[in-house]
């Protein structure tokens, strides 16, 4: 397989993943923020942000309701639609960029006081992607810039039997991964969080998340 096509392969895989799993239902999410971004931007000066993986808008939607310059990107058209819609909803939609990508092939231009990468999971990941896309996102980084990452350390405590393989790395494996120079940037957080997760029957469980905030000198 010469790269062209494996290239074209890996995004049409991608493409057609999402676009299923939004087209299931008419709302996927919540339409809450991300607790844990609510947590580390509420009390920071706003800037320009860029949310990887926006998926229904949520994130990038409370952002800019917040004073920031958003540029939101997801692979799936149906969830930007419904990203887009909401926005304008809510009064917001001239303070979010809504760009469709799929991150391993294409990557939004230019730089951000923030770069928000919040669960980037995908059971149609190949090895390695996960990380390209991480290295991107901190590219995109401007001097004196944040860059948030935060994902799943485990399967949910309820989860007996998980329905796929999948990855969660530490925050050191991603810190290892990222291969940032020191002198560059500062980590200023990583943590492991504990967050209640009950079933959809209200049944009480756990989620251990991981998140790494990290700043540029």
């Amino acid at each position: 397989m010469d790269a062209t096509h494996h290239t074209e392969s890996t995004a049409r895989r991608a493409s057609e993943y999402w676009e299923a799993f939004y087209q299931e239902r008419e709302q996927v999410w919540s339409g809450q923020p991300n607790t844990l971004l609510v947590r580390e931007i509420d009390s920071l000066p706003t800037g320009s942000a860029l949310d990887l993986g926006c998926a229904e808008g949520a994130d990038a939607i409370w952002l800019a309701e917040r004073g920031w310059r958003v540029t939101a990107v997801d692979v799936s058209e149906t969830a930007l639609t419904r990203a887009r819609a909401r926005a304008q909803r809510q009064g917001v939609a001239e303070h979010i960029d809504w760009q469709r990508h799929d991150l391993t092939e294409s990557f939004p231009a230019g730089h951000f006081d923030l770069v928000s990468a919040y669960y980037l999971h995908s059971p149609v990941a190949r090895d390695g992607e996960r990380m390209h896309i991480l290295r991107r996102a901190a590219e995109a980084v401007a001097p004196g810039g944040l860059l948030l990452i935060a994902g799943h350390a485990a399967w949910p405590s309820l989860v007996v039997e998980p329905p796929v393989i999948a990855e969660f790395p530490t925050t050191a494996e991603v810190r290892a991964g990222l291969d940032l120079a020191h002198a560059e940037w500062q980590v200023e957080l990583e943590e492991l969080v504990e967050r209640a997760h009950p079933s959809p029957e209200g049944q009480p469980g756990t989620r251990l998340d991981n998140i790494l905030r990290i700043r540029r000198s």
